[in-house]
This record gives structure tokens, sequence and C-alpha cells, in this order.
């Protein structure tokens, strides 16, 4: 398949279809193929096949609705061992690693793998049904979980994403990050979301428009031989799995008293601000400072990927520590926060541009296992643990639609879980002028942490910062 938008990141765009990372006892690989002409399907547990071209055309969107139609009504059962298979995507890679050559080398087995990881993605056909409800903020959160790892055996993880379709026709995605950053994704997603809406649209009865042509083939249902050792690896992988998702919390939710408009009046970037309440909240959160990782991406250089923007500086603990001893004058603090922002500003534009430390020190550290050197100072500095993980998606890449126009259009971005397991993962789309979305996520294991009570310490910490600059949503 391609996409027919001008690439972001030709060779990250490249990835997006028609890959799957191939599990290894030692090390993973990323599996390309030049074309791909079908999609694979999950649904109550059968794994189909459906053809996405007839000829040499792409089948219509109310063709697709067809064959989708198909499979939801399909009455079979799952096979043996089918329905918790994808399970072993989700446990350790070694296991996976060792089932795969051990059960999946040949035969009917090894056919039905095929369809799957040569497919150009990965489709859900959920049955939950999950929303987004302004009025019940829990909704959002419940939404992310399920797409993030829905019940550990009804994603396929290994695939570049999976597109789940929930059984209310809601939609999400659930993303293998190897190929990618989260902004192609979000590129995909304005596209996909923008095309569908303003483009294709529905009938009166909510159906595709168009006619189906009934004469298609019907969905290939994949066929297994699953014997009772490889179902054997398939639980404990579930079992796997599911302790780990069962661990996180994840705590998503709407900023609405404002958004980029408002911050752009205190003369500060968005992002800066932001990573400035977030030092603040965490503060006030855990009564201490941690190392802290900024995604900032690099897209000036052929195949940039990322580079760490360590945003938890000198500046901005020194306006933390002013604002919680609460002593100075609020010209004082504007200073304060001042500083902090424009150092932030300039951290982000040395790692934009090649002149960040971690990417360096990564290498370094590759090039001394290649020439079996110990460094001290390299253990040290990599084995420092990022308590503190966040990012940013990008948001209105495409100008597919006016925001303004069409407030209930706005993606609410995508989350991660956090990296350390005292720390906290923190992803926010900055979407428009009047509202900021949050995913935060945590381990229930840790004393430590909390999502939600961060959350809400994130919350104040935005409102205490706009408030020393005296602009309200209403001056936006």
């Amino acid at each position: 398949m391609a996409l027919g938008i001008v690439p972001m990141c030709s060779n990250q765009m490249e990835r997006m279809f028609n890959t799957t990372r191939i599990p290894g006892k030692e090390t993973d690989v990323l599996q390309h193929f030049n074309e791909s002409r079908h999609v694979a399907v999950y649904h109550k547990g059968r794994f189909f096949k459906v053809w996405l071209y007839e000829g040499s055309s792409l089948l219509k969107p109310r063709d697709l609705e067809l064959q989708f139609q198909r499979i939801l009504d399909d009455p079979s059962p799952p096979q043996p061992g089918e329905e918790r298979l994808a399970a072993l995507t989700a446990g350790g890679r070694a296991e996976w690693a060792q089932a795969r050559q051990t059960f999946f080398s040949s035969g009917k087995n090894r056919a039905a793998l095929d369809a799957i990881e040569r497919a150009a993605f990965f489709v859900v056909l959920d049955e939950e049904s999950h929303s987004y409800d302004p009025d019940n903020e829990a909704s959002l959160s419940l939404y992310g979980k399920a797409l993030l790892h829905g019940n550990c055996y009804n994603r396929w993880f290994d695939k570049s994403f999976t597109l789940v379709a929930f059984k209310n026709a809601q939609l999400g995605l659930n993303t293998e990050h190897s190929w990618a950053d989260a902004p192609v994704m979000g590129h995909l997603w304005e596209f996909a979301l923008g095309t569908d809406i303003f483009h294709l649209g529905y009938t009166e009865t909510g159906h595709c428009v168009g006619k189906p042509n009934l004469t298609l083939t019907p969905p290939q249902r994949l066929q297994w031989d699953i014997p009772e050792r490889c179902q054997a690896a398939i639980e404990s992988s579930y079992q796997v799995a599911k302790a780990l998702a069962d661990d996180v919390e994840l705590y998503c939710f709407q900023f609405f008293p404002f958004g980029k408009g408002l911050i752009k009046k205190c003369r500060t970037s968005p992002d800066a601000f932001v990573q400035i309440a977030l030092q603040l909240a965490h503060f006030r959160d855990k009564g201490k400072f941690c190392l802290t990782y900024e995604a900032s991406m690099t897209r000036l250089f052929r195949e940039g990927r990322t580079e760490t923007v360590r945003s938890c500086t000198n500046e901005s603990t020194a306006f933390v520590k002013a604002m919680v001893q609460g002593s100075h004058t609020k010209a004082d603090l504007q200073n304060l926060f001042r500083k902090a922002s424009e150092k932030h500003q300039n951290l982000y534009r040395l790692a934009m541009t090649g002149a960040g430390i971690d990417r360096h020190l990564f290498c370094l550290y590759v090039v001394s296992k290649y020439l079996g050197v110990s460094s001290p100072f390299l253990a040290e500095v990599l084995s420092e643990p990022w308590r503190l993980s966040t990012s940013q998606t990008a948001q209105f890449q495409i100008g597919m639609f006016d925001p303004k126009k069409y407030p209930n259009h706005l993606g609410a971005g995508g989350g991660f879980g956090p990296v350390a397991d005292d720390g906290y993962g923190v992803s926010y789309m900055i979407a428009g002028e009047n509202t900021i979305f949050f995913h935060i996520s945590s381990k229930f294991s840790s004393s430590e942490t909390n999502a939600q009570r961060f959350g809400n310490h994130i919350r104040q910490a935005l409102l205490d910062i706009a408030d020393l600059f005296k602009v309200s949503k209403a001056d936006s």
C-alpha cells in the first residue's frame, strides 16, 4: 500500500505498511516487504486474510465494509490455541523466537503466520465498546488503556501498527515503536480521519457510500495446527503480558482551562511552558527532582529519529524551588520562569540540530562494545534511570480541517508506559488554542507513584504558572 501524502520522513513512512518485527533469541529484526495486497483481521479469536485489491484496483470503502461484515457474521469458533495466539507477541521475546522456530516454521502454521506478517497492517474488530465523553473523565483513560494493550491477545504487537475498531465504531491505533516515532503515526491518523470525515462520508443509514460488489472473494479464514506444547507457550506468554498490563496505571485527561493561545501570551513556547510545569508538578508529587527525558525529533537529518532534551535543568529547578518556597515576588518568579524557558528552548534547538548529548553517548557505547573497551563513565551514565519520560505528540501536521471550526474532531494523541518502575511516562498534545491532552502512566506496584495524583499536580502547576502572568482564557 502507499499513502498519498507528502512524506514527513521518507524512511519511516516507507516502513509504515508491510512491516513486522521478527523476534530473535538475541536481537529482533524489522522485516519490510515491498508490497502487500491484504490486511490481517482478528475477530472473536479468529484470524482472517482480507484482500485489498480487485485486480489492480484498491477496493472501495463500501466493498471493505462488505468484507468486514462477512467476518462479523461468520459464526465459526476459534481453532484450538488460536484465540490467544497473539499473546506470543506480548510476552518474552526469546520465548516467542523459540516458539516461532519450533511451531511455525512449516506447513499451515507457516502459511498462516506469513499472512499476518506480510499483511499491510493488522486490524482488530474488537468486542468492547470505548469512546471519549468529556463529561466522563474516566472514559478517556479506559479508551487509552484498551488501545495500549487490549486483553493482551487481541493485538498483534509485532506489526507496524494495529488498527482497532471497537464495537461502537470508535477507532484507535496500537503502534510498534521501533520502526518510527509518534509524529509519523499522528500524520497517518490525521490523514485517515480527515479523509474519512471530510472526503468519503457515509450514507444516512451509516453505510459507506456506493454499492458493494457482492462477487468479491470472501475473507479467507487462516488455518492453524497448534499442538498442546505450543498452547502452553501461548498461555505462559499471556500470563507474562497480563501481569505487565495489569500493573500499568494510565490516567488520561483533557485540560480545558487553556491551550497554546494563552501560553503565547506569556511570551514563551508552549512546549517549554508544559515542560516546566511538569518539573513543578513532579517536585510537588515526589518532593525531589529526577533525570527527565523529552523526545526531540531530528527531522533535519537523513534517517533522523530522536534526540533527548534533558529538561530538568539548573534553571528549571531554581524556578520550581522558588515557587514552592512561596516567599518570592511575582516579578522574581516571572524572571526565573523566563530563564528556565529560554534554557529549555535552547536545549531543544541543540537537540534538533544534532548538538544534543545522548545519541552521541549511545554511539560511544556502541563503539566501546565493538572495541571491547570497558568505560566506567558510560556504564554510570547509561544506567541512570529516566524516572520522568516525556513526549509531545504533534497535531495539525497536514491541515486537512480547521480545528476552530471542527473542535470535536481533535485527536487526543497517544501514550506509553513508564520507562522506570518507579517513574512516570507523560505524553501530551497541545491540541490547538484552547486545550491540552495528557496521557500519564505509572505502575501500581510502585509505592512512589500514582498517575492520577501526578495528573492533578500537572493541572495545578499549569494554572499556577499561568497565574504568574495574570492571563486568563478570555484574554487569549
